[in-house]
């Protein structure tokens, strides 16, 4: 399995409700891409100075499933509305021996 985990710090100027799209936007992967074992998306609850917005992991089964979630056209398009609300992204993939937990 792989776990696949993207942050988001927003530009400042970017309205509360854009910020709830683009997580509503992110949630509906899930029924759109095939692949996805399990998706998690949420705003930060502890606003500490090194904390980024919004989080995002989502499990694959392999390296080909999270390959082909990266190119899927509507992933393509939330990753590009992501990217134009953000000062930063950061992500982190690494292998894991999830099981539901």
């Amino acid at each position: 399995m792989l776990t696949h985990i993207v942050v988001w710090k927003y530009r400042a100027d970017v309205p509360q409700a854009t910020r709830e799209d683009h997580i509503e936007r992110l949630r509906s992967l899930r029924s759109i891409v095939p692949g996805i074992e399990s998706l998690s998306v949420g705003f930060d609850t502890l606003h500490l100075p090194r904390s980024f917005d919004t989080g995002l992991v989502a499990i694959f089964h392999d390296r080909a499933a999270l390959d082909a979630y990266t190119i899927h056209p509507e992933h393509v398009k939330v990753a590009e509305f992501g990217r134009s609300l953000s000062d930063m992204v950061a992500s982190v993939d690494f292998e894991t021996d999830y099981a539901g937990h």
